[in-house]
């Protein structure tokens, strides 16, 4: 059961409504994760802002930018975001399943996606204080500034998620994926 309400899309009028639309569209379904931020509408606007430009306008891949939000969700514990990136990753962004199951531990076989899960456990794991020395091997591997950039928001926004989804105790709305296993 869910310790914060969530919102159900037919109840909704206007700006809240339109951005469950937009989900829809994006996801074919409104995740519960979607309908607890609507309890805040300004939330789940930001929300959807930062994805949308993140994806549409960043220049990490698609599977990177999964791979790193599988990373956060198994180093939080957080079921619920593990479920959905699992889920994106292996349906949406084309990795493997052994590859998903790689990337929630920091690994990848491609150096340049590596060096990214490394910067991205580095942010999860000391709290964003990366180290000169992390920070020149992960330019050495070919990220730009920018780029690190991106890394760290990626991460900011996956443990925003996770902690909302653990916060909320949300159904889990996908299949099913434990940070135990």
């Amino acid at each position: 059961m869910t310790a914060l309400h969530t919102v159900e899309p037919e109840n909704t009028t206007g700006e809240t409504a339109a951005l469950f639309n937009a989900t829809h569209q994006a996801l074919g379904v409104v995740p519960n994760l979607a309908r607890v931020m609507a309890n805040s509408p300004p939330v789940l606007k930001g929300y959807v802002a930062v994805v949308t430009a993140l994806s549409a306008a960043g220049t990490l891949p698609a599977a990177v930018r999964e791979s790193i939000a599988l990373l956060v969700a198994q180093e939080n514990g957080s079921d619920y975001c593990l479920s959905v990136h699992a889920f994106r990753a292996t349906r949406t962004a084309g990795l493997s399943t052994a590859e998903a199951g790689r990337a929630r531990h920091g690994e990848a076989e491609e150096p340049w996606a590596a060096a990214v899960l490394e910067l991205a456990a580095v942010m999860v794991r000391d709290r964003g204080a990366a180290t000169d020395e992390q920070l020149a091997a992960a330019r050495r591997a070919g990220l730009s500034d920018g780029q690190i950039v991106e890394v760290v928001a990626h991460v900011a926004l996956n443990v925003f998620t996770n902690y909302l989804a653990t916060t909320a105790r949300i159904d889990i709305d996908w299949p099913l994926v434990r940070h135990t296993d």
